[in-house]
């Protein structure tokens, strides 16, 4: 299942408000190669990964990544983005980055749930 939203997105490098595909067949967030020139630096994945498509034997090879801010219903959050060449999105959201922060799809009514209480880092006294 599905759903569609523009979001910002905000890297090293600057800002940008993309349509994100909240896509739970996806395990890996995902963005499209060309839009990382403008918001941030890449790190060199320790080795490349294979992902499957939906075409038999057909894989794309990723070899890069970045971590990227991104909100969602005025809520802040962050996660490791795989950079893939020609990808058909401009970025997936996969079930990675939606089980860290919770995030819950409401089919019915096409829209994305977060809850705040889940980004909120709590400090503890260590004494």
């Amino acid at each position: 299942m599905i759903i569609k939203l523009p979001i910002p997105f905000k890297g090293s490098k600057g800002e940008e408000k993309l349509y994100a595909l909240f896509d739970t067949g996806s395990t890996y967030s995902c963005i499209r190669e060309d839009l990382c020139k403008k918001l941030g630096i890449t790190d060199s994945l320790p080795e490349p990964m294979y992902f499957g498509t939906a075409s038999e034997n057909q894989y794309l090879k990723v070899e890069n990544g970045m971590r990227l801010n991104f909100e969602i219903n005025d809520v802040n959050l962050s996660d490791e983005f795989m950079v893939v060449p020609r990808l058909s999105e401009e970025a997936i959201i996969g079930v990675t980055t939606m089980q860290k922060w919770r995030i819950k799809l409401d089919f019915e009514h096409d829209t994305v749930i977060v809850d705040p209480k889940v980004a909120k880092l709590i400090l503890k006294d260590l004494k």
